[in-house]
């Protein structure tokens, strides 16, 4: 059975920092690249990381470029969001996301929380 379960969501103030983890099972997570998106109610899901099957290589949303840095364990099938500096903008459901482009597999987890807020 594939999962993804995130965790480490939650309330911070602004300028604070949070670390998103999201843990992989039933599937060969190494052969995956992996992708944290967020969504606000009322707008659509946005891509705000991504990280290759073997960590080489990153991208990020301009909108989170230098505060956010995301890894991954694939000893541990485990990818993650560091997000520091954070702003009030940045609250919305947090969602892990696994792509295999060849296997023509896509998962996703079921989301966790991020609020932002004095």
């Amino acid at each position: 059975q594939v999962q993804l379960v995130e965790s480490g969501g939650g309330l911070v103030q602004p300028g604070g920092s949070l670390r998103l983890s999201c843990a992989a099972s039933g599937f060969t997570f190494s052969s995956y690249s992996m992708r944290w998106y967020r969504q606000t109610p009322g707008k659509e899901r946005e891509l705000v990381a991504s990280i290759t099957s073997t960590g080489s290589s990153t991208n990020y949303a301009d909108s989170v470029q230098g505060r956010f840095t995301i890894s991954r364990d694939n000893a541990k099938d485990t990818v993650y969001l560091q997000m520091n500096s954070l702003k009030p903008e940045d609250t919305a459901v947090y969602y892990c996301n696994a792509r295999n482009v060849i296997a023509k597999r896509v998962y996703w987890g079921q989301g966790t929380q991020v609020t932002v807020s004095s």
